[in-house]
């Protein structure tokens, strides 16, 4: 299965949010459908986490890494993985939904139990090695 993840930045805080059915903060992102790239699902699942109001420009999202690991939500299901940063301002205002329950703007003084796999093992240590995030 091939998944996306949308980092952004502020004040060198990384935003993370919450879905009502995972007990674990993940990155804004998703699944990529059939017949989707990589970049057009990462800018869809933006678009459908952050909510309408949340403004950004989809040509600043560019691709910093891909991995392989094993999916948080069930502990098996082989996955290959996007990550892609906004390279730029998010503006507007993000809003919660059905799916997503909260928002965090993330530093690493919050501790990574909060945290999914993906941003534990993978995403937070980028971010920590690159100084994105502090």
């Amino acid at each position: 299965m091939k998944v996306v993840g949308t980092m952004f930045f502020k004040n060198q805080k990384l935003l993370i949010d919450k879905p009502r059915k995972r007990p674990t903060y993940q990155m804004i992102g998703g699944r990529v459908e059939e017949g989707e790239t990589p970049l057009e699902a990462a800018i869809r699942e933006c678009r459908e986490e952050l909510g309408d109001e949340a403004i950004f420009d989809s040509s600043l999202i560019n691709l910093v890494m891909e991995f392989d690991e094993i999916a948080t939500s069930d502990g098996k299901t082989p996955i290959h993985f996007y990550v892609f940063k906004y390279n730029g301002e998010l503006k507007g205002k993000i809003k919660t939904s059905d799916e997503i329950e909260s928002f965090k703007w993330y530093e690493s003084k919050d501790g990574q139990e909060i945290l999914s796999n993906t941003l534990k093992n993978e995403v937070v240590p980028y971010c920590l090695n690159k100084r994105l995030i502090k």
